[in-house]
């Protein structure tokens, strides 16, 4: 993930969603439409959303100490997750209890033209900031199709602003969509359904943003590609004998930890042992920048104890590996 270009759409996001949340409050003054009340709350929710995505980039910046050995990496995946909660909550739920007022208690809807001018101004804000997350996004989603790119992404901040703006985007239609129906028939109950649709879709883009982020801050794994590389980084010296298991874990978007048991010859001494991990570790660094801590534990390697033992263990991104007897003496950790 480039923090730089996450940090540039969400700043064009953020700037984006003050100009036109101000412009809906305008328009809902003059209207009294239910929708551009709920799509102006909408834009303050996102506009909050976007400032706690950025106070968790910067936090997250914070150096390890002896109370957070690990960093503080994580706290993007803690603010990523409260986005998800201020959007159902402030966006959503709202949205849907304005439209069912609106409903139940229609009233006419006021100076039609300025919630059209306003809808269409902030359909070209909002496409903007669109754009320029698409942009970044494609920078970093190699091969990888949208919707994949989202399940698959480590770090909150471009997925958070692609489903943002692409529910904007929706949202904006469906606002402009009951405004031209209740012109066309003179009932304002368009605009309260419009409003209900409205915040059902907020409702329903959270509830992904907030499945996505519990995952990063559960634990995952680096991806199978990456688990792939570490594997073959490990044994291309030739002082690794084999990769009998590992475990990856993302601390933060930007911070792999790295568990492994290697394979080593029993002829080999400890100081020998020793220097074959300082280079595996290397490698490893070397193919992975990410891999800020590394964890290798050697084990004796025997042909004829792996096929009597249990069965392979299959992990992910590589193929299935025996596991091994414990050396004396506890693993060796670098």
């Amino acid at each position: 993930m480039s923090t730089e270009g996450g940090t540039k759409a969400v700043i064009a996001a953020l700037t984006s969603n003050l100009v036109i949340a101000v412009s809906k409050f305008v328009a809902f003054a003059f209207t009294g439409s239910s929708s551009m009340l709920a799509e102006g709350v909408h834009s303050v929710a996102d506009s909050g959303n976007q400032v706690l995505l950025l106070i968790g980039g910067r936090r997250a910046e914070r150096h390890a100490d002896p109370e957070h050995p690990f960093g503080y990496g994580q706290e993007r995946y803690v603010y990523g997750f409260l986005v998800a909660v201020v959007l159902f909550a402030v966006g959503g739920v709202f949205a849907v209890y304005e439209g069912i007022g609106k409903i139940r208690h229609p009233h006419p809807l006021e100076s039609w033209y300025w919630a059209v001018g306003v809808l269409l101004f902030a359909v070209v804000m909002e496409g903007s900031s669109f754009r320029t997350a698409m942009r970044e996004t494609n920078r970093l989603r190699g091969r990888q199709g949208w919707f994949e790119y989202i399940r698959r992404a480590k770090a909150p901040e471009l997925p958070v602003v692609l489903l943002e703006d692409s529910g904007a985007l929706v949202g904006l239609v469906l606002a402009l969509l009951g405004v031209v129906l209740t012109i066309a028939t003179g009932s304002s109950v368009w605009d309260g359904i419009a409003t209900v649709c409205i915040g059902t879709l907020l409702i329903c883009i959270a509830v992904v943003l907030a499945q996505e982020t519990k995952s990063l801050l559960v634990g995952e794994a680096a991806s199978g590609e990456i688990q792939q590389r570490i594997r073959e980084a490990l044994v291309a010296g030739g002082d690794v004998h084999q990769v009998i298991h590992m475990r990856t874990l993302h601390l933060g978007p930007d911070e792999l930890l790295i568990g492994a048991k290697i394979a080593v010859r029993h002829e080999e001494r400890a100081g020998d042992i020793a220097r074959a991990i300082d280079a595996a570790e290397e490698r490893v660094r070397a193919a992975v920048p990410i891999a800020r801590v590394i964890y290798l534990e050697p084990d004796i390697y025997s042909a004829a104890k792996a096929a009597a033992g249990p069965a392979p263990e299959a992990t992910p991104g590589g193929p299935a590996t025996p596991s091994g007897p414990v050396t004396p003496g506890g693993p060796a950790q670098h």
